[in-house]
């Protein structure tokens, strides 16, 4: 890595937590410069502006989410539904550093790119489709198994599940209260358990 793409990934990093509190259009250069330590010139000579380095921050902390999913739908757990489960366990452990950070950083940038920032939301989108997608690969997966039942959709529960973990992270952070997302994640627990689940006769 180059001297450039190093400082380049600083300003990323140390922006990382700042803009998803403070919001991507509400972040200011200023804001920027006081989290890195540097000057406005070193800023702009690594991006064209603040809209590039909103962008490439909220790339960054999609992609650690997305890391996180992998490892919760991932080959350590043998079965679809254990996987599903383990994507559930991860929100009810972690919601703690979830809401420190300032949230999802998925629904936080949604939120705010759908009318005023366009370059942002077509990348957030790009998000939700992938996740999407991930979670419909692991039903899938598990239909072709038998494990799963083959009779209902795939993508419809992998976007429910979503809707759900993210309308849990948003009232409970609203109002500062744990009890919605858990209560979001007991709902996806049973729709495993007793919609998607192949039950032994």
């Amino acid at each position: 890595m180059s001297k450039a793409e190093k400082t380049k990934q600083f300003i990323i990093e140390k922006t990382a937590t700042l803009f998803n509190t403070k919001g991507y259009i509400s972040t200011s250069l200023s804001d920027i410069t006081q989290a890195t330590g540097l000057t406005k010139g070193s800023i702009y000579g690594n991006f064209e502006n603040k809209d590039q380095v909103a962008i490439e921050v909220y790339k960054y902390n999609a992609g650690l989410l997305s890391k996180i999913m992998n490892h919760s739908l991932g080959d350590q757990y043998p079965t679809s539904t254990e996987k599903l489960h383990a994507f559930v366990a991860f929100y009810r452990k972690n919601w703690r550093s979830v809401f420190s950070n300032g949230g999802c950083p998925l629904m936080n940038a949604a939120t705010e790119a759908d009318d005023s920032f366009p370059s942002l939301k077509k990348h957030v989108q790009q998000s939700f489709t992938l996740w999407t997608e991930k979670i419909s690969a692991v039903i899938i997966h598990g239909q072709k198994n038998r494990e799963l039942n083959a009779s209902v959709s795939a993508e419809e529960y992998a976007s429910l599940f979503i809707m759900l973990i993210e309308g849990g992270i948003l009232l409970s952070k609203t109002m500062d209260d744990e009890k919605f997302l858990n209560q979001a994640l007991d709902k996806i627990k049973n729709m495993i358990d007793y919609e998607l689940t192949i039950l032994p006769s």
